[in-house]
Order: C-alpha cells, then sequence, then structure tokens
C-alpha cells in the first residue's frame, strides 16, 4: 500500500509541483492551501506524513505543528522553510519536526527525508536513530529526552566528524572506515551528550555506532 503525503502549502504553484513530484514516486498525496483545512483533513483521514510550509497566511505552519503536537498527533513532519541556518532548525525541531528542509531543494532530497521520517516513526518496527540524536537542516542535535520541552541543542562537529556520523547513521548500524584520531574526536563528543550510545572498531573494516549493551563483550572493541 502506498504511504499517504499531506502537503500544506499556500503557494499554489508549489503545491502542485510537490504534489506531482511526490505522486510520480509512488505515494499517494494529499493537498491543503491552509492550516485551517489541514486540520480538518487529519481529522478524517490517517496520513504517514507531513509536509508542512512553515510561513503561511492565517495559522503558520510552526503553530499548526504545535497545537497537533499538544492534541498527541505524532505524525512525521517535515518543515519547509525559505528561512535558514541552524536557530530556525532548533525552532522547527523544538515546535515538534521530525526533519527540517530549507528552500530551494530537490524533489529527490524531500523524497530521501519523507522515506527517513516514516521508517524512523516511533509506531515502525525499523531502526531509527538513537534516542536523543536527531538529524535536521545537514546538522546533527542533541535532544535531552528526560525533558521534551527544551530546544535541541546543536552538535559541533568538524566536517570529517559530521561526515563519519552520516555514515555511521545511514542506517544506524553502517560500519565505515575513518581514520583513528577522526573516529576518537567524535566519540569523545557523544559520549559527552548521550550515555546511551557508543563507537567501536570492527577490526579490519571500520567503525560502528552501536548503543550501549549491558554486556560489553557485545559491543566489539573500543575506539
Amino acid at each position: 500500500m502506498n504511504k499517504v503525503i499531506l502537503i500544506i502549502d499556500d503557494d499554489d504553484m508549489l503545491r502542485q509541483t510537490l504534489a506531482r513530484g511526490l505522486r510520480n514516486e509512488s505515494f499517494d498525496v494529499i493537498t491543503a492551501d491552509s492550516a485551517e483545512s489541514a486540520n480538518d483533513i487529519i481529522q478524517r483521514i490517517h496520513v504517514n506524513a507531513i509536509v508542512l510550509d512553515r510561513m503561511m497566511t492565517g495559522m503558520d505552519g510552526l503553530t499548526f505543528l504545535r497545537q497537533i503536537r499538544d492534541t498527541g498527533n505524532a505524525t512525521p513532519v517535515i518543515m519547509l522553510t525559505a528561512m535558514t541556518g541552524p536557530e530556525n532548525a532548533i525552532a522547527g525541531l523544538s515546535g515538534g519536526a521530525d526533519d527540517y528542509l530549507a528552500k530551494p531543494f530537490q524533489m529527490r532530497e524531500l523524497v530521501l527525508r519523507l522515506n527517513n521520517i516514516i521508517k524512523n516513526n516511533p509506531t515502525a518496527s525499523c531502526a531509527k536513530l538513537p534516542q536523543g540524536l536527531v538529524f535536521s537542516d545537514n546538522e546533527f542535535f542533541i535532544r535531552d529526552v528526560n525533558n521534551p520541552a527544551s530546544p535541541p541543542q546543536i552538535l559541533s562537529l568538524s566536517g570529517e566528524e559530521k561526515k563519519l556520523l552520516q555514515h555511521l547513521t545511514s542506517p544506524v548500524g553502517n560500519i565505515a572506515p575513518a581514520s583513528p584520531m577522526v573516529a576518537k574526536r567524535l566519540r569523545g563528543k557523544l559520549n559527552g551528550v548521550l550515555s546511551n550510545i557508543d563507537i567501536t572498531t570492527i577490526r579490519g573494516r571500520g567503525y560502528k555506532l552501536i548503543e550501549i549493551s549491558a554486556d560489553p563483550q557485545q559491543n566489539g572493541d573500543r575506539v
């Protein structure tokens, strides 16, 4: 069964372009030109993900998102915006977005991100990013799982460290080659903010991101 995507955008041309592109990728698509009409749709129809414009006439996307999250609606959401920068990504993630995509973007990138957030939906059985780790707008963030209301904090990484972490989490379980120094620095930064994950050495192959096990023998060799 095809996944159902709800597009919420008050730009008629963009909304139609997105709908056409997603239908070409075998999604079933429903569109809404305002947050108000979208609210009526989600009351009646189950959707697998929402593509949501942040700046709209009437109720803006961030307000809409916060309202549906307050009702317990956990549908995965990608927020679209022309507002770039980590501070805007933080605002979107704090409001309940699962991902944040800055305009302009390529359709292929949107499709990949949609598949990712649907896969990572907590109701699915597929593997997802470890708890507390978020990737959005080409940056990694740390979310305090004990205080969901607090804003996520950007994880300061070098270009090499970010590239390695992307490889290790696309998907989680990947084995990626890297220099020992880069792997060691990344492991130190992750261990400083998250206690539930680690990076271990897979001899002769590279490194792997794992969730901490009570049995150290199951975790491989430490970096």
